[in-house]
């Protein structure tokens, strides 16, 4: 059985399960974040801008499964900072896998060859490599010469050894419709990595570059003109049709916060990945004392331009649910 279609059959079990048991939030997936600390410094990126003592910390093995095991989520996106800096962390994807979670490993690349030997192909396992563009628009991204080429190398050496592999881009206000379809033709047809995602950058209030975020209307254009020529339908994108349709500007949604949760040193989150106003020590605390109606475009100023899939993949997936037309086109691009 493809891990698409495991995954899809264990995911729509999970949402049916919640829907009888009447339960009107629940996570989808948790972003994990076992450390802060990385081995890149991008001006974008919001997530490094702690003290030096916060960027030493390490998540132990048993926090992390027992914040997993109480969410319930089928699916684990592990994160950071970059994971592979974290000494044990393939012992936290291999209990994750044990337990029969979906794991997906973030990672600039850097590392991952030379960490590969401590990972094992599973079909509940998949790197996730940041390709943040061509060569030269990446390197710049992540503001160091080279790292293309070592990410490209380590995704084919991953592929050798029977890994599944996929990737993550972001795009800023200087990109153009060619350099999505260039970097998402390159990822598809010449790397043939298994599923892309893609998502505009988010606003990190602590970034150091304010300038490049896009707003929604220019996300929504660059996404419109990058997909107008119907290669959508053939890049192996891993999202769904609806959340796709809502880059376009072809349908809008509010955010879903609670869909994809955070878990990091400091606790859950909230209210998600992107946002910090404060943490729980327990998912149900995250879910029960967070006023999640003070969220979302048009209710607090900093969601106003905000497309993330974090928040809005959430809301395309349940969508779709409630749509039998929607879920066939969801099983179809599958």
């Amino acid at each position: 059985m493809s891990v698409p279609v495991r995954q899809s059959l264990t995911v729509g079990k999970y949402l049916m399960k919640q829907r009888l048991r009447k339960n009107d939030k629940f996570p989808l997936l948790v972003e994990l974040e076992p450390l802060f600390q990385c081995n890149l410094a991008c001006s974008f990126c919001g997530k490094i801008q702690y003290p030096e003592e916060t960027l030493k910390k390490r998540m132990p093995v048993e926090q992390a499964l027992a914040a997993i095991e109480e969410s319930g989520a089928p699916m684990v996106s592990i994160a950071g900072g970059e994971p592979l800096v974290h000494p044990e962390v393939h012992v936290i994807a291999k209990e994750l896998i044990r337990r029969k979670k979906f794991v997906y490993l973030c990672t600039n690349g850097i590392l991952m060859e030379k960490k590969m030997d401590l990972f094992e192909p599973s079909p509940y396992f998949s790197w996730v490599v940041h390709l943040d563009g061509m060569r030269e628009r990446h390197d710049e991204f992540v503001e160091r010469a080279g790292t293309f080429d070592k990410a490209v190398a380590a995704i084919r050496e991953a592929q050798r050894r029977g890994f599944r592999v996929n990737t993550n881009t972001t795009f800023l206000t200087t990109d153009t419709p060619k350099t999505v379809r260039d970097v998402l033709d390159f990822l598809n047809d010449e790397l043939k990595v298994d599923q892309m995602m893609l998502s505009p950058a988010y606003a990190y209030e602590k970034a150091p570059d304010q300038e490049h975020f896009p707003g929604v209307t220019q996300a929504r254009k660059l996404f419109s003109e990058a997909f107008d020529d119907g290669r959508r339908k053939r890049w192996r994108l891993n999202h769904t049709p609806l959340f796709l349709d809502f880059l376009e500007g072809k349908v809008d949604f509010q955010c879903t916060p609670w869909g994809i949760p955070s878990y990091s040193l400091f606790g859950w989150q909230r209210p998600c990945y992107l946002m910090a106003d404060g943490y729980t020590e327990t998912y149900r605390e995250l879910i029960e004392t967070t006023d999640w109606s003070k969220y979302g475009r048009g209710r607090d100023p900093r969601c106003d331009n905000c497309m993330a899939h974090c928040g809005y993949e959430p809301t395309a997936v349940l969508a779709a649910t409630k749509s039998v037309r929607q879920a066939l086109r969801a099983m179809v691009s599958g």
